[in-house]
């Protein structure tokens, strides 16, 4: 058994064998963390409550929320005489997911003013070709192999021959 080392010098520095401090390293922090976490902002954030952690307390009573499935079932939007043959997704919308005149506050951001759009105030123009273009021309299509140039796509044999009729 030889004692020679395979790994050449200079030997690679992993978090065991650690020397020295580089630039990118941070300095410690001035005070420990328990006395830290007193002060701001982070006793702020640990007290405030968010919306969501409001929701998850045992204290939470919300009267508008549905107590079983007969009571989700009665307050989605569902028409059955507007909305008939409605997927079964579209049946259970909710009002606060679809429209924002619910009345109930789900995230506490301010509603911003409607904006403008920028084409409101321009008219669309429309052009229509006057000449009608055949639906069987192949000019101007994107190139692929199941377009009208290629006998209706799919009707080639798998040895490259065509059916016939």
């Amino acid at each position: 058994m030889s004692n020679r080392d395979p790994f050449p010098f200079p030997k690679p520095e992993n978090d065991n064998t650690f020397t020295g401090t580089k630039s990118s390293q941070k300095e410690t922090f001035d005070k420990p963390t328990h006395l830290a976490q007193n002060e701001e902002p982070w006793s702020r954030l640990y007290v405030t409550a968010t919306s969501s952690s409001n929701r998850r307390s045992v204290m939470h009573y919300d009267q508008k929320v549905p107590n079983d499935s007969l009571d989700f079932h009665l307050k989605s939007l569902y028409d059955h005489h507007e909305d008939f043959l409605r997927t079964r997704n579209q049946i259970l919308y909710q009002r606060e997911t679809v429209s924002e005149d619910h009345g109930r506050t789900l995230k506490k951001r301010e509603r911003q003013g409607v904006q403008q759009n920028k084409l409101q105030n321009h008219s669309i123009r429309v052009w229509i070709n006057p000449q009608k273009c055949s639906i069987y021309s192949i000019q101007g299509t994107i190139e692929s192999h199941h377009n009208a140039s290629t006998n209706g796509g799919y009707s080639r044999k798998h040895d490259g021959g065509f059916y016939s009729t």
